[in-house]
């Protein structure tokens, strides 16, 4: 991951209802959750939920599939575990510091 993507990821997730919605996905893991599980998790109107999860999908953070009439909407681990990983990168100017990183999720 670039800075640029890393900081598009961290402007997405920086907002209440954005990263209340990330978190609710990645507890859901592979299953993924539909926009209305969300909205109702979140007290959230669905037109406000729909604008914040298009952020969180421009960031590429969620994917997205459909499921009959519903939208399902899933967590990009990857991408998650890229952001993980590039925060520390250069920790200590790259000598060893002891910092361990976090296991990536292969949820």
């Amino acid at each position: 991951m670039d800075q640029t993507n890393a900081v598009r990821a961290m402007g997405a997730l920086a907002q209440t209802h954005r990263l209340g919605a990330y978190r609710a996905l990645v507890v859901a893991g592979q299953q993924g959750l539909s926009a209305g599980a969300i909205a109702e998790q979140l007290s959230v109107s669905p037109a406000a939920l729909s604008f914040h999860l298009k952020e969180l999908m421009f960031a590429e953070l969620v994917t997205q599939t459909r499921d009959g009439r519903n939208l399902i909407y899933r967590t990009a681990f990857d991408r998650m575990n890229e952001l993980v990983a590039f925060l520390p990168s250069n920790c200590c100017e790259g000598r060893p510091c002891g910092l361990q990183a976090a296991a990536p999720c292969d949820c």
